[in-house]
């Protein structure tokens, strides 16, 4: 069974079409990486996730653009470090990280902090921290397709660019779908219900991750 989790456990992966490619190559390729980057961005449903729930309950787009840009510098700082230096975490130890981190945002859009507690945790620093966890996060996975060392650079920023390009068009997605949601009366008991399943989801993906860290030890 941890055999079989293991292989869904996948949030940061590289199609094996677009590995071969990363470890073929050598010199500058500009467009290519910002397309990966663009596609890692789009299809990564770790990063949408918790995207969906920073901007959540976020009303003004003042606030959306100090939120993303939190996550986007968190994200790029630890993506480009990482690589450069060869900085590498177990991707099934970081991407479990990356699944308690929705289940965090999840909860704080819950309240669920204040009710148990009785504090809130600074969100703004928060969605920083996890950020940085997501960055390491692709920065372990590229690390293990050995990108070549000629045009190394050009093509992480090439990449990053495209990762903030795949997160502007998911942003643009989401928050028409929020707009829209937003105008029902029923929004705030859905509410609920969508962070609900967002925890539940947040704990699926945690949950392969740590099976697949089993199975492969």
């Amino acid at each position: 069974m941890l055999a079989l989790m293991a292989s869904a456990a996948s949030a940061h992966d590289v199609t094996p079409g677009d590995a071969g490619y990363i470890q073929e190559i050598w010199g500058i390729h500009i467009v290519p990486f910002i397309y990966l980057g663009a596609k890692h961005m789009i299809t990564g449903y770790d990063h949408i996730l918790f995207l969906l729930g920073v901007v959540f309950f976020l009303y003004h787009m003042k606030d959306v653009a100090i939120y993303v840009s939190l996550f986007a510098v968190g994200h790029s700082v630890t993506m480009l470090l990482g690589v450069w230096f060869g900085w590498g975490i177990n991707a099934y130890i970081i991407d479990a990280i990356i699944g308690l981190s929705v289940i965090y945002k999840a909860l704080d859009n819950l309240g669920a902090f204040q009710k148990w507690f009785g504090f809130q945790p600074n969100t703004k620093v928060a969605t920083l921290v996890f950020g940085l966890f997501h960055g390491t996060g692709l920065a372990s996975k590229i690390l293990e397709y050995q990108i070549a060392e000629d045009g190394l650079l050009a093509n992480l920023l090439a990449f990053n660019v495209g990762v903030e390009v795949g997160q502007l068009l998911a942003l643009f997605v989401i928050l028409i779908v929020m707009g829209y949601w937003r105008r029902s009366p029923n929004f705030m008991r859905q509410a609920t219900y969508a962070n609900l399943i967002m925890v539940f989801l947040g704990i699926l993906l945690t949950y392969q991750q740590v099976a697949g860290f089993l199975a492969s030890t």
